[in-house]
């Protein structure tokens, strides 16, 4: 069998911080040359980039952007009940 891909996470990754809320950017090699965005709220929803990025860097300045522009407020989900129900 082949080898099995571990991405590694870009040093670029980081947490962004408005207000009193804050979200974690992870930026990961896809496997294939390419970065992949998501970016993650406290409660552990996540949004993620369907198309990678030629570097780390563009993926950071794409979430960079979209939080500017979209402000955080988009990008943080609802709590998750342990029910798995919101």
């Amino acid at each position: 069998m082949g080898e099995e891909f571990a991405p590694k996470e870009s040093e670029l990754s980081q947490i962004y911080r408005e207000g009193e809320v804050s979200v974690q950017i992870d930026i990961f090699e896809d496997g294939e040359g390419g970065w992949l965005l998501e970016i993650v709220d406290e409660n552990n929803n996540s949004t993620v980039w369907e198309d990678a990025f030629e570097t780390e860097q563009d993926a950071l300045e794409e979430a960079l952007d979209a939080l500017r522009e979209e402000g955080i407020s988009t990008f943080v989900g609802p709590v998750q009940e342990a029910d798995g129900g919101w």
